[in-house]
């Protein structure tokens, strides 16, 4: 999608691309729902080039609400040819009210249509028009807002992005060691002797009630370091309360600043002979709130970064060398310099680099990480091979097929990315409040502490209230709740081959009521087998087979495949075929070893001569196997009937235990197929499913979810294979594509099975109700903790004869709620996938 700038007078002008349309009558759906949105006006869309043209009145509508009108009525909007979706790092956030601040500085841009930035993760996405505005001129914004623009996403900037990080981690740990170095002789100099329990000795010449300037000027030596190591708090703070965008560290900075302010007055006042304003001294309160902060942040940070292992690991996953045969010659190149057509050399244990197809050399290669499954897969020439999966045994080249963020392991990064970087509906409250919060809290603690000088007519009482209720509001554990989960959750997700597209469907897929399974590829391994091998008496199960697999051998029926690769599993080798014929829709029939033979149904038969007392005695099991949802064909030698051969299209082995998880739940599972009532009815009646829709065609899938959405108003999921199934995972409210994990580009889907087990359908709805009750928890804790302790801060507990409270405890406070609300979202971290079990 790209939405375009706005004029002066509030003028827009928009270019979408409509994805979904199947014909010209969808265009004009489009465009009836568009044109009839409050401040549009004129919507035009063109069904060849699936492009949707609109203007409207950009100080009533956003480009967001036209994107979420189109994704209402059962199409989608993509990126035009001119738009372009950068995620940059950002620098220097320290609170959901700095994301909020970067968001409005971005979004009022000429040329910028959608805006995110995710505090926890430090990442702005930027969808913009790339014939208005630059990458570099959204870099300068951030920066000109007081924040740092870092770099891109590549696999060097994720490096760097990661060394920064660490060095973040690092400058935060020495700032807070020297804070501490100097806060504890302070507290100690300001509250040993006053604690009874303590009474801790004062060394005589800092006695505050002897020798008062001495007590006053250690203070102040002791409180500048600190101040010094928390200067940032400063410099953003004041700088933001500049911008009328005040944050968390504007809240610090005014309390301490405060504090230390009044101190040297008091000061002042004890060299200018007043020795009883040493009582007056909070020196102690900034130097120790500094302190306390920066081990919050610092414990903060830590915890971040263990939210984004799962994404982390990913990255890791790919080799940062390849060798590519150049002149003859082996050379090792670093993975970033391979180029699409490269041919390029893998040795035993080493990992594929790019994605490719291999003309040389058989191998076996695990393929767990994309596939889930275990064993090692036979590779030869022609065969796919995938970036990040390790070659065992064999050595062999390949030609480079897709390379840098084309391959399947960069797509899958980039759906995890993506996941963790959007916004869950459940965070809008959050976001609401972030942006409000710190102004508030200032009126407050400035009401309260005028409220009490009046009511006291004491200075030092009001600025104990005022700095505590500044110190205590938090706006970070707000802004961490709902972004810390869902990047756990999806990082978990991917951890167990659930790629969740967005935090919307991660919260969406909690509401689920009804499943509806496409059979072909989800219940069922999506290929013909042979499940039944039942030779006449006389006749050895080899023999049978035998005869089958040779005629089938040099058959183009679909099932005649499922027979040869029994035979060649058993090591049987087909026989020579003579005077081979087919006979369209009845079987076919040749030569073997001087005899003839025969391969089809009982009409076909009848019609070549076979003994019907052998037919008639078939026929039981012939019924019997049809009932089962399984193909018999009839074999035949010289005549005689030889025996029946079984093929249908073999349920997964999961499939009857996801049913019974899914109904274990609460529920309600539908199977959708193209197959016969019977046939349909017996694979139902297999995996434990009592309704279920048969005969229906592709285009029909749709219409099926649409009729669940409407009767009952019931939240709708689609399983399918993400390619017939478009259309219907596109209508339903979830839409989960089930694929070997080579089909990460399922772009109708909105979760993406890797493993093509239909077990993950119910793990991913477990995984969204855990992730959203985490989200929950978060957020009451954040509100009750905010609720809560600025009322207690303002003293209102006092009023009524409670306790006061003092602000190095609001510091305290404050920097323990974000770290609970990031612990409790890393226990998202102990999720455990639904088992057949």
């Amino acid at each position: 999608m790209t939405a375009s700038a706005t004029g002066p007078a509030g003028d827009g002008r928009g270019t979408f691309v409509v994805t979904g349309m199947s014909c010209a009558a969808c265009a004009r759906r489009v465009e009836k729902v568009v044109g009839r949105l409050a401040g549009v006006r004129t919507a035009s869309v063109n069904f060849a080039t699936e492009k949707l043209a609109v203007e409207y009145d950009a100080s009533i509508i956003a480009p967001g609400a036209i994107r979420e009108a189109v994704e209402k009525a059962g199409y989608g909007l993509a990126a035009a040819a001119d738009t372009a979706e950068a995620i940059i790092a950002v620098g220097g956030m320290s609170c959901a009210a700095c994301a909020a601040r970067i968001e409005k500085v971005l979004g009022r841009l000429d040329g910028v249509a959608a805006v995110s930035v995710n505090f926890a993760s430090e990442k702005a996405k930027v969808s913009y028009d790339k014939a208005k505005i630059r990458l570099s001129d959204l870099k300068q914004a951030i920066e000109k807002a007081g924040y740092q623009a870092l770099a891109g996403e590549s696999a060097d900037a994720l490096d760097a992005d990661r060394l920064r990080k660490e060095a973040e981690i690092r400058a935060l740990w020495n700032k807070f060691g020297i804070a501490a170095v100097f806060g504890a002789p302070l507290l100690y100099l300001a509250m040993g002797s006053m604690v009874w329990w303590l009474r801790f000795p004062v060394p005589r010449l800092l006695d505050p009630m002897l020798y008062p300037l001495n007590y006053a000027i250690v203070q102040v030596l002791l409180t500048l370091p600190i101040v010094y190591v928390g200067r940032r708090f400063y410099s953003v703070g004041f700088r933001a309360l500049l911008d009328r965008a005040p944050n968390m560290d504007s809240l610090i900075a005014i309390g301490t600043s405060a504090a230390v302010v009044w101190s040297l007055y008091e000061v002042w006042q004890i060299l200018a002979g007043n020795l009883a304003a040493v009582e007056g001294l909070y020196f102690e309160s900034a130097g120790v709130i500094i302190a306390l902060i920066l081990l919050g942040k610092t414990l903060e940070a830590v915890s971040k970064g263990r939210t984004s292992e799962a994404i982390k690991r990913l990255m890791g996953l790919a080799p940062k060398t390849a060798i590519v045969i150049r002149d003859g010659l082996d050379r090792e190149i670093p993975i970033d310099e391979v180029e699409a057509g490269d041919v390029l050399r893998v040795r035993p244990g080493d990992k594929i680099p790019v994605d490719g197809e291999v003309l040389e050399g058989e191998t076996a290669i695990d393929e767990s990480m994309l596939t889930g499954e275990s064993m090692p897969k036979d590779k030869k020439a022609g065969d796919a091979v995938y970036a990040a999966t390790i070659n065992k045994n064999g050595s062999v080249t390949f030609r480079a097929t897709k390379v840098g963020k084309e391959t399947v392991l960069a797509q899958i990064i980039r759906l995890v990315e993506e996941a963790q970087n959007s916004k869950a509906p459940i965070a809008k409250l959050a976001d609401v409040v972030s942006g409000v919060f710190v102004p508030i809290v200032c009126l407050i603690a400035l009401a309260s502490a005028v409220a009490w000088y009046f009511s006291t007519g004491d200075i030092k009482f009001a600025l104990t209230i005022f700095i505590s209720v500044l110190i205590i509001a938090c706006p970070c554990a707000l802004g961490l709740a709902t972004p810390t989960a869902i990047m756990v959750g999806t990082g978990k997700g991917a951890e167990n081959g659930i790629l969740i597209k967005s935090g919307e469907a991660l919260e969406t897929a909690r509401k689920i009521q009804v499943v509806v399974l496409d059979k072909t590829g989800t219940i069922t391994e999506g290929r013909p087998e042979v499940t039944d091998v039942l030779p006449v008496p006389g006749v050895a199960p080899e023999r049978l087979l035998r005869l089958a697999a040779s005629l089938e051998k040099a058959s183009e029926h679909p099932l005649a495949e499922a027979i040869t690769r029994r035979a060649a599993g058993e090591g049987i080798e087909p026989a020579p075929v003579a005077r081979f014929a087919a006979a369209p829709g009845l079987g076919v029939e040749g030569e073997i070893d001087g005899g003839g033979a025969l391969v089809g149904n009982a009409r076909f038969m009848r019609e070549r001569g076979v003994a019907e007392a052998d037919l008639e005695r078939a026929a039981g099991d012939s019924e019997r196997l049809a009932g089962e949802g399984k193909t018999a064909m009839y074999v035949a030698f010289d005549g005689r009937l030889a025996g029946l051969v079984a093929v249908a299209d073999v349920v997964k082995k999961s499939s009857a235990a996801a049913v019974r998880a899914l109904r274990r739940i609460g529920l309600d599972v539908v199977m959708l197929t193209g197959d016969n009532p019977g046939t349909a009815a017996a694979i139902a009646r297999e995996v434990g499913i009592d309704s279920f829709v048969a005969e229906i065609l592709p285009q029909d899938k749709s219409s099926v979810v649409e009729r669940l959405q409407r009767e009952g108003g019931k939240v709708v999921a689609m399983v399918g294979d993400g390619i017939n199934d478009a259309p219907a995972l596109a209508q339903a409210d979830v839409g989960i594509a089930i694929g070997s994990g080579t089909d990460v580009a399922m772009e109708s889907a909105d979760i993406v099975l890797m493993h093509s087990d239909l077990m993950d359908v119910p793990t991913a709805i477990q995984l969204s109700k855990s992730t959203i009750r985490n989200v929950k928890e978060n957020l009451f804790w954040a509100f009750i903790y905010n609720t809560a302790g600025i009322p207690v801060a303002a003293g209102v507990l006092y009023l009524f004869g409670g306790p006061l409270l003092d602000p190095i405890l609001a510091a305290a406070a404050m920097s323990l709620s974000s770290v609970s609300v990031l612990t409790n979202a890393l226990r998202l971290k102990r999720f455990r996938p639904a088992t057949a079990a």
